[in-house]
């Protein structure tokens, strides 16, 4: 409709003439709705309530005396509430194009005030710190000019003196140094990795070159099994017959062998065994017999040894004890004399003493070490020989007392028991 003006979203539509207003303003603001306007009693305006833009390029000085050309840019736009539209409309309403520049000379002067309390090394490193200080600054006037700052950065920083650069040498050195090092390493790793690439790839190469020629010599290797497969099965089966035949030869030559041990060897062995014992047994027996003979020899020899030393003693001691008789019958035969019809006294002495002689010669006989080999009867033997030279001792007696024909003395019991 030609009377009906309605404004876009990020406008406010202004009429004046109206007699109605809302606020204590000398117009009616009317926003995010339309509204009827009066031809010519009534006026009405569009005021932008978008976003713009102002750019900043200030020249500062510093607290320390360094000039610094400082570009920003700040983001800006028109209050949403009725107070900022009416200030806004005020001020700008007929200069809306002139805004970003009058609002950029505003922070301009702001900008240049708050570096000039601060440092060069500040300015650059509290940036943040600049812009909220610069904001605050100029809140004041923003809201009187109706305007809402929504942002502000400083884009850029040029010192024309070199300070900056020089202040950032050192560090841009040590920098540059690192980035150089950094560098030198990043190379030197890219070439420890290409060398290490090659020598994979090398390894690989070889590795794969020493697989082929295995793989090549297993083929060329199994090729010759092949083409040497009915030679060799043939020589293996040669081999197999020769060793049949010589198993067979082995076990000929073990039957044979069997054979002759049982049909020759064992009984020569057996022969020879018969004929070394009977040689071994006829030996024996001559051994025997010589050692037996030799034994028989050597008791003969010293049982005649024995007996005639016995013989010798018992001589001797028939004779000693025959001259002790004589020696006693003439000292008999002095007292007969003597003193008359003294043979029989005599002879009572010689009959008297004669057990006393055999005992004394049967001592004799004991201490004479002899050897009776015949056992009693050479016992008998002995004791009778030695009764004999008793009886012969008393004839002898009787005969060389027989000058007078006398009675001989009955011989006493005692002599009959010996």
């Amino acid at each position: 409709m030609l009377f009906w003006h309605v404004p876009a979203p990020n406008e406010a539509l202004l009429i004046s003439g109206s007699k109605r207003q809302a606020q204590d303003t000398q117009f009616r603001i009317v926003t995010g709705h339309g509204s009827f306007v009066m031809p010519i009693k009534q006026k009405a305006r569009m005021l932008s309530l978008a976003l713009r833009e102002a750019e900043i390029s200030e020249d500062c000085v510093t607290q320390q005396g360094i000039r610094l050309n400082v570009r920003a840019v700040t983001v800006f736009k028109v209050g949403d509430d009725s107070v900022s539209i009416s200030n806004a409309a005020r001020r700008f309403l007929a200069e809306q194009d002139r805004m970003e520049e009058l609002v950029g000379r505003i922070f301009a002067g702001h900008l240049r005030s708050i570096i000039g309390g601060l440092t060069v090394e500040q300015i650059i490193r509290e940036r943040d710190r600049v812009a909220q200080e610069v904001k605050a600054g100029s809140h004041n006037e923003m809201e009187k000019l109706g305007i809402v700052v929504d942002a502000l950065q400083i884009q850029e920083i040029e010192d024309a003196t070199g300070y900056i650069t020089n202040l950032a040498a050192p560090h841009a050195a040590a920098v540059a140094s690192q980035a150089r090092i950094a560098q030198a390493r990043s190379d030197q790793e890219a070439a420890q990795r290409e060398q290490e690439a090659l020598a994979l790839k090398a390894q690989y190469e070889r590795d794969t070159a020493i697989k082929r020629a295995g793989f090549v010599a297993e083929t060329e290797q199994a090729n010759a099994k092949a083409a040497q497969a009915g030679p060799l099965a043939e020589a293996k089966a040669s081999q197999e017959v020769i060793e049949e035949q010589t198993a067979l030869a082995t076990r000929q030559a073990n039957l044979a062998a069997q054979r002759l041990e049982a049909e020759v060897r064992r009984p020569a062995d057996a022969e020879a065994y018969r004929q070394r014992t009977l040689a071994e047994a006829q030996r024996d027996r001559a051994k025997f017999e010589a050692e037996g003979e030799a034994y028989r020899r050597t008791t003969l020899a010293t049982a005649e040894a024995q007996a005639i030393r016995v013989q010798a003693d018992g001589t001797a001691y028939a004779e000693r004890t025959t001259a002790e008789a004589q020696a006693a019958a003439n000292d008999a035969r002095a007292a007969s004399l003597k003193n008359g019809n003294q043979e029989l006294i005599a002879a009572n002495r010689v009959v008297e003493n004669l057990p006393a002689l055999v005992d004394a010669a049967a001592r004799g006989i004991a201490s004479s070490n002899l050897t009776i080999l015949n056992g009693t009867e050479g016992v008998n033997q002995v004791a009778a020989g030695i009764v004999g030279q008793g009886m012969a001792i008393l004839d002898a007696l009787r005969q060389s007392t027989a000058v007078r024909p006398t009675t001989p003395p009955s011989p006493q019991p005692q002599a009959e028991a010996v």
